[in-house]
């Protein structure tokens, strides 16, 4: 295997930057599908191996869990490595995941091949990695850049669950995984050759970064204290996060409204969430990554309360609808935060540090709000609790939003 191309310096923020970050769509698009695609036919599952909503939940939650740790390998990796080779593992771990999960006999065995192939090694290659390289890429543009890769992630939320539906329709949920498999590890293996150049260690500042000295302190912070504060942010956001994308599909169900139904209002939230994340990078590009957050928590719980008077068809539509556009810039904005505080170098592991406690969130969001169905019979509960995890993440965000304000002042 030959070794990755060392870059140029002027290939930032250059037409090669925009060719690059059109691949790494593609590949987020490609390696995040398994996110969806398990909240789709969990129905189909529980009614298969005969299991309650929670233990129905199990894949979500091994394969969210495993994606999180995966990422902190996978980025370390990239950092030493190069992206291209860990795309390439990655590839075949998405094929093998799909294929092996749809001969599963057991909950335990579909859950695992969701966890330990298509979260561990799979997915985790094209979330947290390519988010890291991404901002690496771009000086001028970089909350944008960094937008548009983080959209791959919800453009996979939006275009494959309407699409396996229709399989599990005319095909039956094990036959559309193996299709699935083979389709999307053979085109992130192609879509990872162009990936092969590695990103140079910016050391220009773009306006509002972090200075020299704010890098090796962020937030006033030492860098572990300041990496935990944000890890603790991501799990309360995407606890809160996890509730209507786990399961909307679930919850349309027991209304009585059909999978079908729930899958196209999974499909309404993730498509609005890819117009959030754009909008949200080019709020980002002016107003910082720590704002940015501050200002997806607000919406993001605003929308949640939403979901609690209203579950007629139409009203749950457009509260879905809602809940894509004010909460889909929170999590790109941690790899902003990371790149604005912390040192270019390190930029691999500590995204994919954040980003692995969000995937913690999802992964125990995805479970707890299946326990506290099953507990009560409703989904009112698993929405108050939600909520409250979402309280936690706004209050991070806002002290710390002050800190660096109070920091920023001259000292008279």
């Amino acid at each position: 295997m030959s070794p990755a191309l060392p870059a140029d310096p002027r290939l930032i923020d250059s037409s090669y930057a925009a060719w690059r970050l059109l691949a790494t769509l593609g590949l987020v698009t490609l390696g995040n599908s398994g996110m969806y695609v398990v909240s789709v036919v969990l129905p189909a599952v529980q009614a298969e191996f005969g299991v309650g909503r929670g233990d129905a939940s199990l894949p979500y939650t091994m394969m969210m869990v495993a994606l999180g740790l995966g990422g902190i390998v996978t980025g370390r990796l990239a950092d030493r490595f190069g992206i291209m080779r860990v795309l390439w593992i990655g590839s075949t771990a998405v094929a093998a995941g799909y294929v092996l999960a749809s001969s599963a006999g057991s909950i335990w065995a579909f859950a695992l091949a969701h966890g330990l192939l298509l979260g561990l090694i799979g997915s985790s290659s094209t979330f947290a990695p390519l988010m890291a390289d991404t901002a690496l890429w771009w000086n001028k543009r970089r909350g944008i850049a960094v937008a548009i890769c983080a959209s791959g992630n919800y453009l996979a939320g939006s275009f494959w669950p309407p699409v396996v539906q229709w399989g599990i329709e005319n095909w039956g949920w094990r036959t559309t995984y193996v299709w699935l498999g083979l389709f999307c590890g053979l085109g992130m293996a192609l879509l990872s050759l162009a990936m092969r150049q590695r990103p140079p260690l910016v050391s220009v500042q773009s306006p509002g970064a972090a200075t020299a000295s704010g890098t090796d302190r962020p937030f006033g912070l030492s860098p572990a204290k300041a990496q935990g504060v944000l890890c603790i942010a991501g799990l309360s956001c995407c606890v809160a996060m996890a509730m209507p994308q786990v399961h909307i599909v679930a919850y349309c169900t027991d209304l009585g409204f059909g999978a079908a139904r729930g899958a196209q209002m999974l499909s309404l939230m993730l498509a609005c969430g890819i117009a959030s994340r754009l909008i949200s990078g080019l709020i980002c590009d002016r107003i910082g990554g720590l704002r940015t957050l501050l200002l997806g928590s607000v919406l993001q719980g605003t929308a949640l309360l939403m979901f609690l008077p209203f579950d007629g068809l139409v009203s749950l539509y457009l509260v879905s609808a809602l809940f894509g556009l004010f909460q889909g810039g929170i999590v790109p904005s941690y790899a902003i935060i990371v790149r604005e505080h912390f040192k270019p170098q390190e930029a691999g592991v500590r995204v994919g540090a954040v980003l692995m406690a969000t995937m913690l969130g999802m992964a125990l969001g995805g479970w707890m709000s299946g326990w506290v169905f099953d507990l009560t019979g409703s989904y009112r509960a698993a929405f108050l609790n939600g909520i409250a995890w979402n309280l936690l993440n706004l209050s991070i965000a806002v002290w710390l939003v002050m800190r660096t304000r109070t920091l920023s002042r001259p000292k008279s």
